[in-house]
C-alpha cells in the first residue's frame, strides 16, 4: 500500500464517522422530541419508532421536514419551563431581601437576643 492510498482510506474513515454520529444526533434529537411531544399519541409515538428502526434514514429525513418547525417550538419551552424553576428555585433559596432581614434584627434587638453592635453588623450586612 502507497501513502496515498493509505491518506485516502483515513480521510474516508473520518468522513464516514462524521456523517455516522451527525446521524446518531439528529436520531436521538427526533427521539426525544417524540417523547417530550404531548400532543402525539403513543400509537403514533410507536409508529414513528417502528419506522425509525426498520427505514432510519428515509423516517429521519421525513420526520425532520414534517416536522422539524414543532422540534424548535418545543426545545424553546422545555428552555422556558427550566429557566422558570431555576428562577423559582433561586428565589426561594436566596431567602429574604435586604429590608426583610433588617426588620428581623431589629425584632431580635428590641426582644433583647442581640446587641446594638450585633444589630448594625446585621444592618451592614444586609445593605451590602
Amino acid at each position: 500500500m502507497t501513502f496515498s492510498s493509505n491518506f485516502w482510506e483515513f480521510l474516508w474513515l473520518i468522513v464516514s464517522t462524521f456523517f455516522f454520529i451527525a446521524y446518531l444526533v439528529v436520531l436521538f434529537q427526533i427521539i426525544v422530541d417524540l417523547f417530550r411531544d404531548r400532543s402525539l399519541g403513543g400509537f403514533a409515538k410507536a409508529i414513528w419508532v417502528i419506522f425509525l428502526i426498520v427505514f432510519p434514514l428515509i423516517t429521519a429525513l421525513v420526520y425532520l421536514i414534517a416536522r422539524g418547525g414543532g422540534m424548535a417550538d418545543r426545545q424553546s419551552q422545555q428552555v422556558n419551563e427550566a429557566r422558570e424553576e431555576a428562577d423559582a428555585y433561586i428565589k426561594r433559596v436566596a431567602g429574604t431581601n435586604a429590608a426583610d432581614q433588617i426588620a428581623s434584627a431589629k425584632v431580635l434587638l428590641d426582644q433583647g437576643t442581640i446587641t446594638q453592635a450585633e444589630f448594625e453588623k446585621l444592618k451592614a450586612k444586609a445593605l451590602a
